[in-house]
Order: C-alpha cells, then sequence, then structure tokens
C-alpha cells in the first residue's frame, strides 16, 4: 500500500490536532475487507507511543524516537491490509508516586531530582526516606534488588494523566484511525501506572504485584487476546523500559509453549533506549533481548516483509 495523501512524515514529532476525519475517510475509501476475515490474523502491539516519549519538547524523551515512530506510522500504512488490531499502552501517572521525587526526601528534607537512584542500603539507612507508605516502600525497593536486579530510579514527571503529554503521538493516531477505518477493527487502548506503590513498565504487570488493586497482577485475559493471533509485532518506547519488561513478562509466561514464542515478532526499528548518564541501558536491554533470542524470539524491521 501507498502512503495516504493526508500524511506528511515531515510533522512526525510535531503537536498538532490529529485530522480524524481525513484519516478515517480515506481508510474507508479503500474498501479492505474486515479483519475479522484475516487469514493469517495479526496483531500490532505499540508500547507508549505517547507525546512525553516520542517528541523532542516531551517530558522524558527517548533519542530517535520520532524516527521510530516515523517508521513505525509507515509501517502501519503500508500493512493495512495485514494487520488485523492493533493494541496500545498508555503510561499513565499520578503526582505522587514511588518514582516520583515527591515520594521521597533526605534528612535535609530535600527531594531527589530527576535521575536520582535509591538504593534499598540508602533506603534503610534513612539518606532517602518515603512520604508515604514507609514500611512498603522500604521493601519495595529490597525486593526491586533481589527479585529484579535494579534499583529504583526517580524518573520526571511524564505522561501525567489529564496532560498533553499523556496523549498518543498525533501522526501515530492518525494512522490508528486510518487503519481502524480501512479494517473495521477496533484499536484497544490499555492504561498501565496508576498504582502508586510501584513502577509498571510491562504492559501485562508492574514490577512488584499490590494485592489490592485492579492492575496489581498478571494481565492473563491480555496474553490470551493476544495468542488467539497468528503473529504478534511488538514495538514503541522505551526499548530498554517498558517493551523489555513486556517481552520479560511474555517470555516467561510462553517458556513452556515454545510454540507461542515463535510468533511473536519484535521490530528493532521501532524502539530505542532511554539515555541516563552513568548508566548504559542499551548494553543492559541487549544483553536481555540476546538471551530471549536464545530461547527462540524472532527479531524483524519495518523494512522486511510480515512473516
Amino acid at each position: 500500500m501507498s502512503l495516504p495523501a493526508f500524511y506528511d512524515p515531515k510533522r512526525v514529532g510535531q503537536r498538532f490536532p490529529p485530522d480524524i476525519s481525513a484519516a478515517v475517510e480515506a481508510g474507508a475509501k479503500l474498501s479492505l475487507p474486515p479483519a475479522a476475515f484475516d487469514d493469517p490474523s495479526i496483531a500490532l502491539v505499540l508500547v507508549d507511543m505517547q507525546i512525553d516519549f516520542i517528541h523532542s519538547d516531551g517530558a522524558l524523551p527517548v533519542p530517535v524516537a520520532v524516527e521510530d515512530c516515523r517508521r513505525l506510522v509507515e509501517w502501519i500504512y503500508r500493512h493495512v491490509r495485514q494487520i488485523s488490531k492493533i493494541f496500545l499502552s498508555l503510561d499513565s501517572h499520578y503526582p505522587l508516586q514511588i518514582f516520583f521525587s515527591t515520594w521521597w526526601r533526605d534528612a535535609a528534607g530535600q527531594h531527589p531530582p530527576p535521575m536520582t537512584v535509591i538504593s534499598a542500603a540508602e533506603a534503610e539507612a534513612g539518606e532517602w526516606q518515603p512520604l508515604y507508605e514507609e514500611a512498603w516502600s522500604k521493601r519495595y525497593v529490597a525486593r526491586l534488588e533481589r527479585q529484579h536486579r535494579k534499583q529504583l530510579m526517580i524518573w520526571p514527571f511524564h505522561t501525567m494523566v489529564g496532560a498533553p503529554g499523556h496523549n498518543l503521538s498525533p501522526s501515530l493516531y492518525e494512522a490508528l484511525c486510518y487503519h481502524s477505518a480501512a479494517r473495521q477493527s477496533q484499536p484497544l487502548m490499555l492504561s498501565k501506572g496508576f498504582i502508586p506503590q510501584t513502577e509498571h513498565y510491562s504492559i501485562f504487570e508492574p514490577e512488584i504485584k499490590v494485592a489490592d488493586h485492579p492492575q496489581g497482577g498478571f494481565n492473563h485475559a491480555l496474553l490470551r487476546q493476544l495468542e488467539s493471533y497468528d503473529l504478534a509485532y511488538l514495538a514503541g518506547q522505551a526499548k530498554s523500559h517498558c517493551v523489555l519488561e513486556t517481552v520479560n513478562s511474555m517470555m516467561r509466561a510462553l517458556a513452556r509453549r515454545p510454540e507461542r514464542i515463535q510468533r511473536l515478532r519484535i521490530l528493532e526499528d521501532g524502539m530505542s533506549s532511554v539515555q541516563v548518564p552513568g548508566i548504559d541501558f542499551d548494553a543492559l536491554a541487549n544483553e536481555e533481548y540476546q538471551r530471549h533470542r536464545a530461547n527462540g524470539l524472532t527479531f524483524s524491521s519495518t523494512t522486511e516483509a510480515i512473516g
């Protein structure tokens, strides 16, 4: 398929009101068969393709994310006949959460600046003191180190519910509407990250389970839905965090079903890693992806044929 006339690649990464009417009209004019009849059926899972991560003026921009977004948008246009359904996650936060500066202070009463790493030892010694859920917070950072081999990162305020940075990047939103009209396929948007007491990178589960919260466990229903497709492609932001943890969740859940893992495809040129001074998140992520590759996970790109 060719790119639609209303699409301007130069506007990817810019803020503008999506032309939903033009996208829907152009998609409907293709007169394609409904996605419900697709054989094979193909799902596309896009992780956190939001303004705050994609745009250079966002709150937590991922380097090269604009180019990633452009490739993914054009991939959707070119493969609209083959993509059956699009799943999208929305990172969604409030001002008081364990990974924001508002949750912690030092002995002098100062809040940690963004990109501060809080270790379990520092929390236990009182170098960083939680203002909320004190017992949970100390156990949390200790469990992160013990169970996940990572430490708590204090992030800038990002993808705040109700704020502009929470929205999908406009060029992607147009592509979403185009596909929906062309294939008579409703997109599925999944919000994650509401739980104050834990990080929630994976679209399937938080870093540490929270038993009394609706999003506090593993989303088995979502996994079953994705398993119903013959192929599932995955991309988004960031390669080093939310995409990686989503892949980790799926690989753990499907460890005893290698035939299901063979149905997954990671679009390598549709994701990039967060950059933080002193931490090579990309190298750490690549180690994990290489392990998954050895366990049967397939990596592809937006320039390769679907299959």
